[in-house]
């Protein structure tokens, strides 16, 4: 058989989607500056689907650094991977800086976050070794895990009992092979909004002998005292061996990090094949990334109008009946049930009636009959447009209720693109 062929009978969950969904419901463009109001198809559109906890995107100060970095640098320098020309002082004071602000001894860039999330996953275990990872972890965990040419074990989400099973079943298994442990959760899960039970998981290891490595993508920058992440939230940031952070959420940038003990680093630094085989990241996102470090070490009222915003959208749509799960971080999920063409009528009426634009969830995502409206708040939202959306998703979930919504397939609008 011709493998495009082949292709195009196996589209995917989603690709099934693609001649009804392109350019609006999937791939759509959203247009103007980076902010709370930006257009959508010619329309102005309340904006809640924006990495930029903090508000830094637009932050005068990161402008006028990003700007003259590129002037003075342009995209190309450094040239090569980091290890044969692509260091650099700056480089080199990203690493520092970012570390001492988890706590940790050592860190090592990464040029994007999903592949170094990978590719990190792959340098830590052999085939020897054991990884015990959490069911609803992040496409880049679930990745780097098929990797792993090992056993793996996953463990329900959240659930410390079933973590310590597979625990038990890890260990019986390294004291045969003579290898290790390795935990794998988050600090926060992206769907849901709940945080990982990171505290209860460092207490595991005074019973059972394992390393934890710790995605905390949307953690980082927007959770604890001093948005050093979820561990400090929880008081466990020492429990947390490998901690990741990304500049793609609260830094509004591109790009991540490892920070670890200065050994397990200096052993990543010679074994990431994503950094050794790829380009080093570009000093203009570096010296941007410094600049974001410092204003968020510096400024710890843009978390706080984040944290503002969150109650007030959270606390509201609670308060009128909203299901929005678990979350105890900025992340806010709207749960609500109903089919995949149903959703796309509600996602149709939010946006061209309402006016509101956010990501929505669907199977096989989540599970069938389930609709999830994921809301990300930031620091340059107000409580008013909050209080607006709260009203707007009164009247669409009493449309759904009354079957105002249904349909027999997906409102089809890549035709109209």
């Amino acid at each position: 058989m011709d493998l495009f062929e082949k292709l195009k009978k196996k589209a995917g969950p989603l690709g099934q989607y693609a001649d009804d969904a392109y350019g609006y419901y999937m791939f759509p463009k959203l247009e103007g500056e980076i902010s709370p109001e930006m257009t959508f198809r010619g329309q102005k559109m309340l904006n809640w689907s924006l990495n930029n906890y903090l508000g830094l995107a637009n932050h005068p100060e990161v402008r006028e650094v990003d700007t003259k970095a590129t002037q003075d640098y342009g995209l190309a320098y450094p040239m090569g991977a980091r290890m044969m020309s692509g260091n650099s002082v700056y480089h080199e004071q990203l690493d520092r800086e970012l570390a001492a602000f988890e706590g940790k001894e050592d860190a090592v860039l990464l040029n994007y976050g999903y592949q170094g999330m990978v590719s990190t996953i792959d340098a830590l275990v052999d085939r020897h070794d054991v990884i015990v990872y959490d069911a609803e972890s992040h496409a880049c965990i679930v990745d780097g895990v098929r990797l792993h040419m090992g056993k793996r074990f996953v463990f329900e989400h959240n659930d410390l009992e079933s973590l310590e099973k597979q625990l038990q079943r890890a260990t019986r298994l390294t004291q045969e092979s003579g290898g290790a442990i390795l935990v794998i959760t988050e600090g926060v899960f992206g769907m849901t909004g709940a945080q990982g039970r990171l505290k209860e998981i460092v207490a595991l290891k005074e019973r059972y002998n394992f390393r934890l490595f710790v995605d905390d993508a949307h953690g980082f920058g927007t959770m604890g005292k001093t948005g050093a992440g979820t561990g400090e939230e929880q008081d466990c940031q020492d429990g947390i061996d490998i901690y990741f952070g990304t500049f793609a959420k609260s830094m509004a940038l591109i790009g991540g990090f490892i920070a670890a003990d200065k050994e397990v680093v200096k052993f990543l630094r010679y074994n990431l094949r994503s950094q050794i085989y790829a380009k080093s990241v570009p000093m203009p996102i570096v010296l941007g990334a410094l600049k974001r470090l410092d204003l968020i070490r510096k400024h710890p009222e843009y978390r706080e109008k984040l944290w503002t915003v969150v109650k007030a959208l959270q606390s509201g749509l609670k308060a009128e009946g909203f299901d929005l799960g678990r979350t105890n971080s900025p992340v806010s999920p709207v749960i609500m049930h109903g089919t995949v063409a149903e959703s796309t009528s509600v996602v149709h009426d939010l946006r061209e009636n309402y006016h509101i634009f956010c990501s929505v969830v669907v199977y096989p995502v989540i599970p069938k009959g389930m609709i999830l409206l994921r809301l990300i708040p930031t620091a340059v939202h107000t409580v008013e447009q909050a209080q607006r959306t709260i009203e707007a998703f009164k009247e669409i979930r009493e449309k759904l209720k009354n079957g105002a919504y249904n349909a027999d397939k997906v409102i089809n609008m890549a035709e109209q693109n």
